[in-house]
């Protein structure tokens, strides 16, 4: 049996967090003056950095790989493996548990681990149905969404507010939405009773 090592710790500085679609960066930063009165200090796995970095290069594979010809957009190869049935869902679903992995042991507060999930969570649904999600899969680029978030609260872990509000939103979406969705079956509802009645 393997140990795992030890715990290390890292210092963050507090400059501003770029949003989770811009690279941050990640790693011991070493504060000066000029960035404020001191650093964060987060406890992360030593494997952190390591798990990152293979993040970072898998995210780019699947996602920013491969430029439309004539164009400046990219796309990876994640969309192209969409497109095989059953088996391109599946091989989705793999990388998807190994970002959630990654974003779990790597330390980050449990609402960016929620929003990391809800990243994914959406890339799969969508991504399931037939050429439209493979279109889709091509826009949102989920790994590499997720891989950002991870950076950027590395980098700031006190802008895990930022999650916080983001997922208070979501909640009153998806509330709403669920309201929707129950008053259309009642309507539908009373309409089927009144026409068989």
């Amino acid at each position: 049996m393997t140990r795992r090592p030890p715990a290390r710790t890292f210092q963050f500085s507090k400059r501003p967090t770029p949003d989770a679609l811009t690279p941050a960066p990640v790693g011991p930063v070493v504060t000066d003056a000029d960035t404020g009165p001191g650093p964060v200090v987060v406890d992360a796995d030593a494997a952190t950095p390591v798990d990152l970095q293979r993040l970072r290069d898998l995210s780019h594979l699947l996602d920013d790989s491969i430029r439309v010809p004539g164009t400046d957009y990219r796309i990876g190869i994640e969309p192209l493996i969409g497109l095989l049935p059953v088996v391109g869902d599946a091989v989705g679903v793999a990388i998807s548990a190994y970002v959630l992995a990654v974003a779990a042991r790597s330390g980050v507060p449990r609402a960016t681990v929620a929003r990391v999930a809800f990243v994914l969570w959406l890339d799969a649904v969508v991504g399931s149905v037939p050429l439209v999600g493979d279109l889709f899969d091509a826009y949102w680029k989920a790994n590499l969404r997720a891989t950002h978030l991870l950076e950027a609260r590395l980098a700031d872990p006190p802008s895990v507010a930022a999650d916080r509000r983001y997922l208070r939103r979501l909640a009153v979406v998806a509330v709403a939405l669920t309201l929707a969705v129950v008053a259309v079956l009642v309507a539908l509802a009373w309409w089927l009773v009144t026409a068989l009645g």
